[in-house]
């Protein structure tokens, strides 16, 4: 099978579309014929190098964790789902033409895919960061870099429990924060202030990592009520590192539900084949994303 992989840590050049082995689906495991893959920024820094604690690193190594395809294997203890379904899911080496995964749902009706795979890294990340802000139905919560994958879920997902999200993005991007419910304003010199000029801030995300954690704090008044994925050098300052995923599967049947009521979409923002995933970890890493992008095999 065709599968992307990189034999040393570096720039998106250590990409190779190579031809591997088939996996196979291991108890509690199921197998898929991948139809779309996320990308998501974990997969360049786990290329990169930097240290990630939940995803250590054998080299060589395959890339991506998202996915969404049919079904073609069943691990033992695997109950509940056939040869032939559509599902979307979590796994390793996603990149590739078949894929293992360790948690998985039924594709919701009506979604492509493309639109499938975008969601469960990102969901996943939504869910577990909004919670652990604390924010509450009623109070606002702040989103630095709120136009990509995961800030899309967030908006959504806080609009859906009744919490009020001022949004940073480009300026290209405020009407797209805007139609998902938030506030939106730009980054840049003076946000902090623009920010103030609509209203309180009660719990804050950083998701893009561009040095905004000092402002986050005085916005809040607390480093407890900020929470980072993008900024390894957050804990310097009180405030925590959220890179360790709770419970997929819990997540991925909240995501389902959520898209069933339609209360949650992730447009596709661009589609890349295999052999671009390079040009997709260099998009990826320019930032500027409204939604997701995805790897279609």
């Amino acid at each position: 099978m065709k599968k992307v992989s990189f034999a040393e840590f570096g720039g998106p050049d250590v990409l190779r579309l190579t031809d591997a082995e088939e996996p196979h689906a291991g108890p509690g495991r199921i197998r898929i014929a991948v139809r779309a893959a996320g990308v998501n920024p974990v997969d360049w820094r786990i290329r990169e190098g930097q240290v990630l604690g939940a995803h250590p690193v054998e080299l060589p190594a395959g890339v991506g964790l998202d996915a969404a395809g049919v079904v073609d294997e069943v691990g033992e203890g695997v109950e509940g789902i056939e040869v032939g379904d559509h599902v979307f899911g979590e796994g390793s080496s996603t990149y590739a033409e078949f894929a293992v995964l360790s948690a998985w749902a039924r594709m919701p009706e009506g979604l492509t895919y493309e639109e499938a795979a975008g969601y469960p890294s990102v969901v996943e990340t939504a869910l577990r960061i909004v919670r652990e802000a604390g924010v509450r139905p009623g109070q606002t919560l702040l989103v630095s870099g709120a136009s990509g994958g995961v800030g899309s879920a967030v908006l959504q997902i806080a609009r859906d429990r009744g919490i009020t999200v001022i949004g940073t993005a480009g300026a290209a991007n405020q009407e797209y924060l805007r139609s998902l419910g938030a506030l939106a304003t730009t980054y840049g010199e003076g946000w902090a202030e623009r920010v103030r000029q609509l209203g309180r801030v009660d719990a804050a995300l950083d998701l893009a990592g561009s040095g905004v954690i000092r402002e986050l704090v005085e916005l809040t008044g607390d480093p407890g009520k900020v929470v980072s994925i993008a900024d390894l050098d957050a804990p310097k300052l009180g405030v925590r590192f959220s890179g360790v995923a709770g419970s997929v599967p819990d997540a991925l049947a909240e995501a389902a539900a959520l898209i069933a009521r339609g209360r949650l979409h992730i447009p596709v923002e661009k589609s890349y084949t295999l052999a671009e995933a390079a040009a997709a970890h260099i998009d990826s890493q320019a930032g500027h994303t409204r939604g997701r992008r995805v790897i279609v095999v």
